[in-house]
């Protein structure tokens, strides 16, 4: 990991409010503690996915609530913040936020919370006491053991389908029965 390689992104603000804006967009109330937690799993795994690099020059802290970022948190205290961002992402920042979300964004604050708080990379900032800083490293080293399993990394551009409880389902496309295959399975309709 090299700490001189820039983000792909200036600001925090910039990732923040895309997401609060994709969630508007779907008629969603972006939480404050889920817009963190996407905010946390966007940062490690693009870590993970760009060998080390950081999304946005945050600096994530562990907190009984789960892992913040203490700018945002202040600045969005009081609700959306009026300040210019970079409405423009460059496309692969895009592609990417757009698998975090179609990955995480429907799954509920609490669960989210879960899965940050569960990680290594949370526990051991918690074990120095609250506000210790998460590194981008722990947070890589963490996320990199759940990149087999369903990553936002795979497939960044599909379409994720979701069940009830959040789970990703395998969705295929209908195809409709030709009339040969109707015939020998004894349906006529």
């Amino acid at each position: 990991m090299d700490p001189d390689m820039p983000c792909a992104v200036n600001s925090t603000f910039d990732v923040a409010f895309w997401f609060v804006d994709v969630a508007q967009n779907e008629s969603e109330f972006l939480q404050p503690q889920k817009l963190h937690r996407l905010l946390f799993l966007a940062q490690a795994y693009y870590g993970v996915a760009h060998q080390g690099a950081k999304l946005m020059p945050a600096v994530f802290v562990a907190e009984e609530m789960g892992p913040i970022e203490p700018t945002i948190y202040t600045a969005f205290s009081k609700g959306r913040p009026k300040i210019d961002v970079d409405m423009f992402l460059p496309a692969e920042v895009e592609a990417f936020l757009e698998s975090i979300w179609q990955r995480f964004g429907q799954l509920s604050s609490d669960r989210l919370g879960k899965m940050a708080k569960g990680s290594v990379a949370y526990r051991q900032a918690m074990k120095r006491g609250r506000r210790a800083e998460i590194t981008l490293e722990a947070m890589v080293n963490a996320f990199k053991k759940t990149k087999a399993k369903a990553s936002p990394l795979q497939g960044a551009s599909a379409k994720v389908m979701r069940s009830q409880t959040g789970d990703p389902v395998k969705v295929t496309a209908w195809t409709p029965k030709s009339k040969s295959q109707i015939k020998t399975n004894g349906n006529n309709e």
